[in-house]
């Protein structure tokens, strides 16, 4: 570490990876509220932030854990789920007068076609505004969990054990994790019926 008089310690959260001032004070002088779309390993999270001198306001948000409400039985931490999230705060947003946003993602990779890029496309179907490329989407099958389907088809063919293992909270919960499309578009018209 440097010594000396001029020597200048970094930011606490800077030092420590998890903040980029530079990137925060180029998406708060838009003055636009921030899509923040954050993951874990089984569940996401978005929320609308507005940004203030004493602290960021949060205007609306949504969980993978609420899909619940609307109906969803599937996993929480794939890209139907993340999708629905999104659709679900874009509904939640726009009901609140929040048409446009800009995207923070706080230093995740940029990998195309991930699960927060399905959130995004979920903001962007539910209605909302938000400068994007489409490159970095996902498809609408992927979207959709068509190849969940096709995936749980194979492996019951080739190999019923592992099916029975792999799709164990699926098929616990009621759900033949093939049907998960048809599944996917009940919760999706769940959630424009009852957000407005």
């Amino acid at each position: 570490m440097a010594k000396g008089p001029t020597y200048r310690v970094a930011f606490r959260r800077r030092r420590e990876g998890r903040t980029d001032y530079n990137l925060r004070k180029r998406l708060v002088s838009s003055r636009k509220p921030r899509l923040v779309v954050r993951k874990s390993l089984k569940h996401l999270s978005a929320q609308l932030v507005e940004a203030r001198v004493e602290g960021d306001r949060v205007l609306a948000s949504a969980t993978t854990i609420e899909l619940k409400e609307f109906g969803w039985k599937g996993g929480t931490g794939n890209l139907p789920a993340a999708y629905l999230v999104g659709f679900l705060l874009g509904k939640r947003a726009l009901s609140k007068g929040f048409e446009t946003a800009v995207l923070d993602l706080n230093g995740y990779p940029i990998t195309k076609g991930s699960r927060l890029f399905a959130a995004l496309k979920g903001a962007l179907d539910a209605g909302m505004q938000i400068p994007h490329s489409d490159e970095i989407l996902p498809t609408d099958e992927r979207i959709k969990g068509e190849h969940i389907a096709k995936f749980a088809e194979l492996l019951q063919r080739e190999n019923p054990a592992k099916y029975q293992s792999q799709f164990s909270k699926y098929i616990s919960v009621g759900l033949q994790p093939e049907s998960i499309v048809q599944h996917f578009e009940t919760v999706k018209e769940a959630i424009s019926k009852k957000v407005k």
